[in-house]
């Protein structure tokens, strides 16, 4: 059975949200993070409700509600979310509740809203949907597998029209964490100039992209989601691939444009130069997370990116230099050397 992205929504430190067209103007941000450009959440949520939520979460549920808007849908048949760090802003708040209240007397707000599903949870009863409701929480590929169990419900037939989305959110802690363990370089430069210099780290992001997702063929859909796999620690990458485009009756060169997860890092991006002098070789390659930043949900952005350059014929140029109009992508990641993923779209 094939699947089908209906329609994608994505808020990221780009203006990709609303109408704001393909990545047709770039922000350009100086520094070792990347922050979301937020919409007016307003528009989406109750504004009662706004100054209670996260900012993950102010995110996710607006770029769920925008999905949903765009194909016409006011009920999804499932809701399914993926992320590795979960309502980092409502865990912090909370753990530093318990020490200045010394453990007595603490607002549950933040406890109950720190979970990693809270995302997904608030969607559901925004929308009142009792249907089918998951998080993942699997590091590098938690989108990953989110969206591989959209699939396998379309495939046994048990819902339709399913809600798919990758969250992450950046805030000070979480940075300062990182950047002391070595995740993002250590002086400011350019989003721009990400891949100008060949140095230790990369820098940081956030966003929060939805899908909806549907195995009924129509003119309006925007891709064609031919297949996915996760790959751990995998040995000999450039055989999984031959192999994963195979099993679908392709080779690398069925592929029109490739869209990998180089990230600025010279241990991170070693396997993506030694592919690109081998089976990407002459082949139309595309990097992403100078715009979007490092996060371990950024697939999903890359996932969104895909789609409308097949949807809309082509490639923006920030990302490529060409007039191209894909109609086969296979889309590359890797998280922090351990966790890879391959997925395939196709014009529909």
């Amino acid at each position: 059975m094939k699947t089908y992205i209906r329609s994608a929504s994505s808020i990221s430190p780009q203006n990709t949200f609303g109408e704001n067209g393909i990545l047709t103007d770039i922000v350009e941000s100086v520094g070792t993070r990347l922050k979301a450009i937020e919409p007016d959440y307003k528009q989406y949520i109750d504004p009662k409700l706004i100054r209670r939520m996260s900012h993950v979460i102010k995110m996710g549920v607006s770029a769920a509600k925008d999905c949903l808007n765009r194909a016409g849908v006011e009920m999804p048949g499932a809701i399914i979310t993926g992320t590795a760090f979960g309502c980092m802003e409502d865990t912090v708040a909370f753990l530093t509740r318990i020490i200045e209240l010394n453990e007595e007397m603490l607002p549950p707000t933040a406890f109950i809203q720190s979970t990693h599903n809270t995302v997904a949870a608030q969607i559901a009863l925004m929308l009142q949907c009792h249907e089918y409701n998951n998080t993942f929480v699997h590091k590098g590929v938690s989108f990953e597998n989110a969206l591989l169990d959209a699939v396998m419900l379309l495939n046994e037939g048990e819902a339709d029209n399913i809600l798919v989305g990758g969250t992450e959110e950046m805030i000070d802690v979480s940075f300062t964490v990182l950047t002391r363990l070595g995740l993002y370089k250590r002086h400011p430069l350019s989003n721009l100039d990400l891949y100008k210099e060949e140095s230790k780290g990369t820098i940081g992001g956030e966003g929060a992209s939805f899908f909806l997702l549907t195995d009924k063929p129509s003119t309006a859909n925007m891709a064609e989601l031919v297949a996915l796999k996760t790959l751990y620690k995998p040995d000999g990458i450039e055989q999984n691939i031959t192999t994963f485009l195979a099993d679908n009756d392709l080779t690398i060169a069925d592929i029109d444009l490739i869209i990998t997860g180089r990230n600025g890092d010279i241990k991170n991006d070693k396997i993506y130069n030694e592919l690109s002098q081998s089976l990407f070789a002459d082949k139309l390659t595309a990097n992403y997370k100078h715009l979007c930043g490092e996060y371990p949900t950024s697939s999903s952005f890359a996932l969104w990116l895909a789609a409308n350059c097949i949807k809309n014929g082509k490639v923006p140029t920030i990302v490529a230099d060409s007039d191209m109009a894909p109609k086969k992508v296979l889309i590359y990641n890797q998280y922090q050397g351990n966790y890879h993923s391959l997925m395939l779209l196709s014009a529909c």
